[in-house]
């Protein structure tokens, strides 16, 4: 049925939801301002570490002064330490190798920098991907279509011949405005609810389930 898979990065393929809270915790801080629980970061990651990094702010000090004092603090430390306690979900490995070895595309797009990116999937999953793009300068970020119809251009495949699958609305929004069928999973960031209201044509609780609807339907 689907002949190509997009998948987004940060709660989708990998939880990667520790290492960014320490880094914003380590940011907040340096500045002198309380920290976050992860639960609580999971509500601010989706839209890019710009967009984070101006949530985690606290009101009233997320001025265009602030936010790049804590851009200089926060992007080396978390270069340095993306990888501490960064995983792939269980299950997305043996995921991945069945629609590669079955001649699915996969591809990756995600609000990540478009350098973060293309270090963590090289360094988590070497050579499993045919298309990997992050947010670069001047490129609107998800849930605009940009970067997904790009994608799905170079694979040379219709908007029916492709499923995007995300962990939260935005993954979804961007799905619809590309024309794609979306796929939420229940294992990311966010909530079936959020999904649901997003507009997902599908909801997945396992990895063995995406397997299911792109090799069995």
């Amino acid at each position: 049925m689907y002949r190509a898979v997009i998948f987004d990065l940060d709660g989708t393929l990998l939880n990667t939801i520790g290492d960014l809270a320490a880094a914003a915790n380590h940011t907040l801080a340096k500045m002198g301002f309380a920290p976050h629980t992860e639960e609580e970061y999971k509500y601010m990651v989706g839209n890019g570490i710009p967009k984070l990094i101006e949530r985690f702010l606290p009101p009233g000090h997320r001025d265009e002064a602030a936010q790049a004092q804590a851009a200089r603090l926060f992007f080396p430390y978390y270069d340095a330490h993306k990888e501490d306690s960064t995983a792939p979900y269980p299950g997305i490995p043996a995921l991945l190798a069945a629609l590669r070895g079955a001649g699915v595309k996969l591809g990756v797009v995600s609000n990540k920098e478009d350098a973060l990116t293309q270090s963590v999937v090289s360094h988590y999953f070497p050579g499993l991907f045919d298309g990997v793009a992050g947010h670069t300068l001047g490129t609107p970020t998800k849930p605009d279509p940009h970067l997904v119809n790009g994608m799905r251009a170079a694979f040379g495949l219709a908007a029916q011949q492709v499923l995007y699958v995300g962990d939260s609305g935005v993954d979804i929004e961007t799905a619809r405005n590309a024309g794609l069928a979306g796929c939420g999973v229940l294992w990311g960031f966010r909530t079936g609810d959020e999904l649901c209201g997003a507009g997902a044509s599908y909801l997945v609780r396992s990895p063995e389930d995406i397997r299911v609807l792109v090799l069995d339907a």
